[in-house]
């Protein structure tokens, strides 16, 4: 877990009392498969016209969303990223992924 303090542009304090905050920015653990909520759409927006397959909704470690990005791109053998807690696939590739996400245990997925 880690702590990141908050110093809010203070830099020096000649208060005896005074403590800097520390902002708690640890990151949830990953839910079982069968209990992630993941929504499957085709975006074009910001991205010069060009489709892009968001996986959307996914709960855990930003360590085990990178390796399902990795998967994900293997299958459907194209590029993409995990970024923001999205992951993109490069591509119209929204029966590819469901059709992973289905065969993986991820049974409560939708496409839009």
């Amino acid at each position: 877990m880690k702590k990141k303090i908050i110093t809010s542009g203070i830099i020096y304090s000649t208060d005896p009392d005074f403590k800097p905050e520390f902002e708690d920015s640890s990151e949830q653990n990953t839910l079982p498969p069968n209990q992630q909520k993941l929504r499957i759409k085709l975006e074009t927006k910001h991205r010069a016209g060009k489709a892009v397959t968001l996986v959307e909704g996914f709960v855990g470690t930003q360590i085990d969303r990178d390796e399902l990005s990795k998967k994900l791109k293997n299958f459907c053998g194209t590029g993409g990223s995990s970024k923001d807690g999205e992951i993109l696939v490069q591509g119209d590739q929204r029966e590819k992924v469901f059709l992973y996400l289905q065969k993986n245990g991820y049974i409560n997925c939708k496409k839009n």
